[in-house]
This record gives structure tokens, sequence and C-alpha cells, in this order.
């Protein structure tokens, strides 16, 4: 019997030889990960341009893997839409405490979501403010943090941030705030400290499965005297296993949702400063990349120095790695970029920039 392995979606063979009922099975959730989740996972991955012919092979433009041309998912449904988390900076609230210092707050809650990850493919997600990735918590160096979490969700969670803070801070179950029961509420206060590129997720175990199912997010902490004006963009790259089995995943992606950057290219200004807050929280493979086609950037690992380390076209990143790329494009187009593992990059995680004037 022919088995179904995410690597036979890859090519236009393993999709002939995978019926129907085996690519459901394939791609979308088990019952014992939630019955009356299954998608509708029939759908030839391997994409079609615009006129209906089969698209393959690396090559410039929007040739490529996809969806089939004109399937997308419903971005009002899952409520967010990939290309405004790109810009979407959340600066909480402030006030101006007796000591003169600033105190930035905010609210998220844990909610369980059904969100649609591919045309017809919905996945129970555990999220933070009901969407993947959770809000982007920005702040400035030294300003004093408070962020009260309530747990909206069936499951047990917290909220752990990277960055520098006390022991009873740390989101951890068994300390501190500690884990928080469904229904329940928790307040995580601290200094924003180092500067730089940082994230959050949850930390309750299993560790790797809330990860997973979209329990992560961007948290940048500004310099005192900030940095340069850009086109600011946030991309934090993770996956879906759709199966929960030990296989890993299904589907790879930029921002929640897998080719869509393809759909709907990623705007920005020729000459202009582009500023790009890259993350990796892929669960169940070791190593993620980026890619771009091109051109080069600089690197500014997590952030936290001011100096690039190096300029270049691809870099890793382990999972919990971070780091902002800049760069400017000379030249009006469409500009790929993409996971540099092949299989990544065929199993969602490409996308578009497309230069204007």
């Amino acid at each position: 019997m022919h088995k179904t392995t995410r690597r036979s979606l890859l090519s236009s063979a393993g999709l002939a030889a995978a019926s129907l009922p085996a690519a459901q099975a394939l791609l979308a959730p088990t019952a014992a990960h939630g019955a009356g989740h299954a998608g509708h996972a029939g759908h030839d991955m391997s994409g079609v341009d615009g006129g209906g012919h089969p698209m393959s092979g690396h090559v410039g433009g929007a040739a490529g893997p996809t969806f089939r041309a004109g399937e997308t998912v419903d971005h009002a449904a899952n409520g967010f839409h990939p290309t405004e988390l790109l810009r979407d900076f959340d600066w909480g609230r402030t006030r101006r405490l007796p000591s003169g210092r600033v105190l930035r707050e905010w609210t998220v809650h844990a909610l369980d979501k059904e969100i649609e990850v591919a045309p017809g493919v919905t996945f129970p997600a555990w999220t933070f403010n009901g969407r993947v990735p959770g809000p982007t918590l920005r702040c400035r160096e030294g300003e004093k943090l408070r962020i009260e979490f309530v747990n909206g969700s069936a499951h047990p969670h917290t909220m752990h941030f990277h960055g520098i803070h006390p022991a009873d801070m740390d989101g951890v179950a068994g300390q501190g705030a500690g884990l928080v029961e469904p229904g329940g509420r928790t307040v995580y206060e601290f200094d924003a400290e180092p500067f730089g590129l940082h994230l959050y997720h949850c930390h309750a175990a299993p560790l790797a499965e809330h990860i997973a199912r979209g329990m992560y997010g961007t948290f940048i902490v500004d310099p005192r005297d900030g940095r340069r004006d850009a086109d600011e963009l946030v991309m934090v790259q993770a996956g879906w296993n759709t199966t929960f089995d030990a296989e890993g995943n299904q589907l790879y992606h930029v921002n929640a949702i897998p080719f869509h950057y393809m759909h709907e290219p990623v705007r920005v200004r020729r000459g202009e400063l582009v500023r790009i807050y890259l993350s990796n929280l892929l669960e169940y493979d070791p190593v993620n990349s980026f890619h771009l086609h091109g051109n080069f950037f600089d690197h500014f690992p997590t952030g936290t120095r001011l100096e690039p380390l190096e300029l270049t076209d691809t870099i890793a990143q382990a999972q919990g790695q971070r780091g902002i790329l800049e760069l400017r494009f000379p030249h009006l187009g469409h500009f790929m970029f993409h996971a540099h593992k092949s299989e990544f990059a065929e199993l969602g995680w490409m996308g578009l920039f497309e230069v204007v004037a």
C-alpha cells in the first residue's frame, strides 16, 4: 500500500499516487486531537499558473509551487490577515509613574480557535488574542512592562518572555506566576531589557505541542534612542503539523498561512530602507532558514547590537533564534524569499517582494 507522506506531496507523481482519503488523512487533524476538525485536503498543492498550466521548479517571478490558482484561505473567518500582520505593532497602553518612568501595559488572552491553514483545511489552534502569530508587543528600553494574561482556553497555558526578568516572572509551571488554568489570569511585570528582537511563547507541557499549535509571538524592545526610520516588517517562521504525528510538519509558513506572500506579495519601495524582524518558532524540525533573491541584507543577530554581523543573502536559525535584517532594493520587480531548505519552500514557506517606484 502506498504510504502518503509530506514528501510524497512534493511531486506530481506523489500527488497522483495519493488517494483523496489518504491526502485528507495526511493534512487533517486526527480524531484524537479534535474530532470534527478534519478539513478537505484533497487539493493539488503542486500549483498551477493563472492560465491553468502546471508550475514547478525554482525559477523567478511568481512561478513555483502554490495552492491552485485563485484558491486562498478565508482570512475574515480566521480573524487576521497575514499582510496586515507584517506591519501591526502593539504598543499597548502607557502612563507615567510618580517616579517619571513609563509603565507600558497589555492584556493578552489565550483562545482556542479553528484556523484555515490551507484552502479547505482547518486546524485546531491555540492562540494569543485569536491570531497566529500572537500580537507583536513593542516597547522601549528601560520602560516598566506589565502584561495581564487571561486564559480563555480549555487548556492550561503560560507566557514565557525571552529577555531579562525575575525568576517569578518566567512563565514556567511551578514557579512564580506559574501555570494559568482555564478561566484564570495572572500578571507578568518586568523591565524592558535588553534592547533587541525577542520572543514570547507558551511554556506549558508538552511544550512542543503548545508552540506548534500557534502559541508564540514577537516581542520588540527598541533602543533608548531608537533605530533609523524604515519600512518595518515582522516575519515569524513556523509550521503546521496537521496530523500530530512523529513525522512532523506537513505545511510551512511565515505568519501562519503557507504561500500567502506568493498570492499577495509584500510591497516595498525602491531605495527605501526595509527592516525585517525575523524569528523562528518552527517545531519538529531542527533548523530553518531565510534566503532572499536578487539582493543582500545586513544581519543583526537578536538585534542586541547596532552594528551588523554580516552582509549576506541567506541565514539559518534554530528554534528561538531571531535576527533583524536591513536592506534596500535598488531594482523594481518581484524578488522571491523562502527557506533555503527546498522541502520547506515547496510546502509553503515562500513569498515575493514586489518593489515599486
